[in-house]
C-alpha cells in the first residue's frame, strides 16, 4: 500500500465547490490501505477552519491528517519575534510566535485571497514597513512563493509578487515554509513514517507539487483539475509519473499500475 500526499486546493476542491468524485475517491484510497495526509499551501484560513470547510464538503477528515504552512512557520519561527504579513484567518495557526509591528526577527510573509482584507494586509505602509525591517537585518521568510492561485472566476495574483518584490528591493532571498520546500514534504512524510521512494504526491501545480515532490525523491502524479495547465507540463524538464483526469481517477489508476 502506498502513502499518498493529497493537495488540496485545486485537487480536492477549486473555490469551495468539491471536484466530482472528490469525497468518494478520498474514501476508497482509505478503504483499500493507503496511508493518506493532506498537505496544502493554503494561506487563508487555520487547519481547524480548512479541516471544517472540507467537512463541510463530505470529506471524511481529521484536523491532525492536515498540514498547513502556518503550522511549519509555527514550528520554524518558534521564540522569535515575527512581523507577519498573512490574512488573517491563519493567525490561530501561528499560535506561540511573538507577532509585533517592529523590531522583528523575521518577516513571514502569507498568501492572499480574494476579500478586501488583502489591500490592507499588504499596503505599500506594510510593505516598506518590512522592507525597513529586512534592511535591519530581520530574516525573510514566506508560506509560499505562489505566483497565482486558481479561483472558480479564473487564475488570482498570489503573494510570490510581494515576496519577489521584497527580495529584490531587500537584496536577500526568502526561506520558503511551505511546497515545495523539501522540509514540508519531509514532515509531511515523517507524519505518516513513509519513506520518499514509496511515497506519492498527487497535485494540480507542476512547480509545487510535481518539481518539488520528485527533488524529495516521490513519485508523482498530475491531476487535470485546479491550476494544470498543458502548456506546463510541456515545457517543464521533467514529467510526471502519471496524469489523471482528476482525483476521482487516482483509486482506478493505483490499482491497475500497483
Amino acid at each position: 500500500m502506498a502513502a499518498i500526499l493529497l493537495d488540496v486546493d485545486g485537487v480536492l476542491h477549486v473555490s469551495g465547490s468539491p471536484i466530482p468524485g472528490a469525497p468518494d475517491a478520498v474514501k476508497r484510497l482509505r478503504a483499500d490501505g493507503h496511508r493518506v495526509r493532506f498537505v496544502t499551501n493554503s494561506t487563508t484560513m487555520s487547519r481547524a477552519e480548512l479541516g471544517r470547510q472540507l467537512r463541510g464538503m463530505g470529506f471524511a477528515i481529521e484536523d491532525d491528517e492536515l498540514q498547513t504552512t502556518g503550522g511549519v512557520a509555527a514550528r520554524v519561527l518558534h521564540g522569535k519575534r515575527v512581523l507577519a504579513l498573512t490574512m488573517p484567518g491563519i493567525l490561530d495557526d501561528l499560535e506561540g510566535l511573538e507577532v509585533i509591528g517592529m523590531n522583528a526577527d523575521a518577516v513571514l510573509v502569507g498568501g492572499c485571497d480574494e476579500s478586501e482584507e488583502v489591500g490592507r494586509v499588504f499596503s505599500y505602509l506594510n510593505l516598506n514597513r518590512a522592507f525597513l525591517e529586512l534592511q535591519a537585518g530581520a530574516e525573510l521568510y514566506c508560506l509560499h512563493k505562489n505566483r497565482w492561485w486558481q479561483t472558480a472566476d479564473g487564475p488570482k495574483l498570489d503573494a510570490g509578487a510581494f515576496v519577489a518584490g521584497l527580495e529584490y528591493a531587500a537584496n536577500t532571498e526568502a526561506t520558503v515554509l511551505g511546497k515545495p520546500s523539501p522540509e514540508y514534504f519531509a514532515a509531511a512524510l515523517d507524519a505518516i513514517d513513509a519513506d520518499p521512494e514509496l511515497a506519492w504526491m498527487v497535485g494540480d501545480d507542476f512547480e509545487g507539487d510535481v518539481i518539488g515532490a520528485q527533488r524529495h525523491g516521490m513519485r508523482t502524479v498530475l491531476v487535470r483539475t485546479g491550476k494544470f495547465r498543458p502548456d506546463a507540463v510541456e515545457e517543464a524538464g521533467v514529467q510526471p509519473d502519471a496524469i489523471v483526469s482528476s482525483i476521482a481517477q487516482l483509486p482506478d489508476w493505483l490499482e491497475r499500475n500497483f
